[in-house]
């Protein structure tokens, strides 16, 4: 698998990422481990996690596997801190949590450091300097190499990176930004993706494929029995994305595979893999085989005329001030 750089820094990840969102809730440690080794033989190096995925239980398992299942030193080992499971805050961006966080996480996936350290969310009750000075904590002390965002809308994201940026030699320059980004979904191209653009920060796009909606699994209202969208839990993570303007997304990308002579989660992940701006999108694959038929997405780029028409066919609304107002 190629690799990219992520943003303007010297690390390198490959240009898909393997999501364990689902680890330890789906996903049991036998499945787990045929899910890491069959991306790592692919090339793939890029692992990301996050310490409230099941309860912590994702990066346990993932720090069982690692050195037994794959080698460390072949990973890039992503996780996130911030989030919490409490019902008054639902995030926590202070310095004693992100630090103890850390080293909680650390424990979890039994080892020194993790490569990309990304705060989870923005917390509006701490203040920003607060959490990015936590950040440059991290780094300073080798417990993280590099450093992230996850779910900052436009104006978050550029006060966080300008704020590193204002004093180059003693700050952590932000590397990435991690955000929903799919056919289905393309809100961060309003203000997210330019600023990540302009300031250099790569995209990783979680959901790539619209939440499964993509893959062409619920057209003409069908609901798989193993699919989220039959799931009493995960029902409404899909729904939104189940709406007659998705559906014809969807057929538009069901149009272009037949064409192909590929899948239709093949057609929507090469789209937003080579979006400008993109390190590398997440997969959130159940089984071995889903995850094989995402990972040859490797050798498939899509033509300019189909990527014009999905791009034509999914192109979100933006007017004032996104777009040139003089004719207003």
């Amino acid at each position: 698998m190629d690799l990219r750089h992520l943003g303007r820094t010297g690390l390198r990840v490959s240009r898909l990422g393997l999501g364990t969102l689902t680890w330890g809730r789906e996903i049991d440690e036998r499945n787990a481990a045929e899910l890491l080794k069959t991306f790592w033989a692919a090339g793939g190096t890029l692992v990301d996690t996050a310490d409230v995925y099941a309860d912590g239980e994702a990066e346990r398992m993932l720090g069982r596997l690692v050195g037994g299942s794959v080698p460390r030193e072949d990973l890039v080992i992503a996780t996130k801190a911030g989030s919490v499971p409490d019902p008054d805050r639902r995030f926590d961006t202070s310095r004693g949590h992100l630090l103890a966080a850390l080293d909680a996480s650390l424990a979890r996936l039994r080892t020194d450091h993790v490569d990309l350290w990304q705060i989870h969310a923005f917390d509006p009750e701490t203040p920003l300097d607060e959490t990015l000075q936590a950040v440059d904590v991290a780094i300073a002390t080798g417990r993280a190499r590099y450093a992230g965002v996850s779910n900052f809308c436009g104006w978050q994201l550029a006060k966080a990176a300008t704020w590193q940026l204002a004093a180059p030699l003693g700050r952590t320059r932000l590397a990435s930004t991690q955000m929903e980004y799919s056919l289905l979904q393309r809100g961060v191209e309003r203000e997210v993706l330019p600023a990540a653009l302009d300031l250099g920060l790569g995209l990783l796009p979680s959901s790539p494929l619209g939440r499964g909606v993509l893959t062409g699994k619920y057209r003409e209202g069908a609901r798989p029995a193993d699919s989220r969208g039959a799931s009493e839990v995960l029902a409404g993570f899909v729904a939104p994305y189940l709406d007659e303007a998705a559906g014809r997304i969807v057929d538009a990308v069901a149009i272009a595979a037949d064409g192909l002579a590929v899948t239709p989660a093949q057609v929507a992940l090469a789209w937003v893999r080579d979006r400008p701006g993109v390190a590398a999108p997440l997969l959130g694959a159940r089984t071995a085989r889903q995850l094989e038929e995402a990972l040859s997405v490797e050798a498939l780029s899509l033509p300019d005329e189909i990527r014009r028409a999905l791009d034509d066919v999914s192109a979100p609304v933006h007017h004032y001030p996104d777009q040139d107002w003089s004719s207003l």
